[in-house]
């Protein structure tokens, strides 16, 4: 669903975090608990300090791997079909859901998280020039590409892709690393 201009800022959420030097991105876990927690483990033995699920998240189990050492935030995304219950559970369990797209402040650089599937909330927060980051999910495929002065990152996805990848971005000196996982185990 698109957003209108009325609704842009009504509903974006906003985060400031400490100063972040390793940010772990991930995405795309369509509830398939064994391969996200092999990429949150993964993202943490990289040293993450923060994690960003950029949506299609799934279900709470996929919550529950978000939760605990670290600070965690998701976005929507198109195929997160209970809203309501996955905002009210990741509450309690103390993770922060920006609903469909949310800013987050990583050590001083503004970034926008979002899943990728609604082009006009995406084309505008490029347009309006203000992030260093914008961070998606949603095509399965990863990405590092520059527009204008955002850099847009995809981790790409923990389900249906050949090649399942979460990533790091190091926020002090902006190298982002894609890292394959390979060590799914039921």
């Amino acid at each position: 669903m698109g957003q209108t201009p009325d609704s842009w800022d009504t509903e974006r959420s906003s985060v400031t975090l400490a100063p972040v030097m390793i940010v772990g991105l991930l995405s795309d876990t369509h509830g398939q608990y064994f391969p996200a927690k092999a990429g949150v483990e993964t993202l943490l033995a990289a040293g993450a300090e923060v994690l960003i699920h950029c949506g299609d998240v799934g279900d709470t189990d996929i919550v529950d791997l978000l939760a605990g050492s670290v600070p965690s935030y998701f976005v929507f995304g198109n195929n997160d079909w209970d809203r309501v219950e996955l905002a009210a559970y990741s509450k309690q369990v103390g993770v922060t859901c920006l609903g469909t797209h949310g800013e987050v402040s990583l050590d001083g650089q503004p970034a926008i998280v979002m899943h990728g599937d609604d082009t006009a909330t995406k084309t505008r927060a490029l347009r309006e020039g203000r992030y260093r980051y914008l961070f998606q999910g949603h095509t399965h495929l990863r990405q590092d590409q520059t527009a204008g002065e955002c850099r847009v990152i995809n981790p790409g996805a923990l389900h249906r892709a050949q090649i399942k990848t979460v990533a790091t971005l190091d926020t002090e000196t902006g190298t982002l690393k894609w890292l394959e996982i390979s060590n799914i185990r039921a």
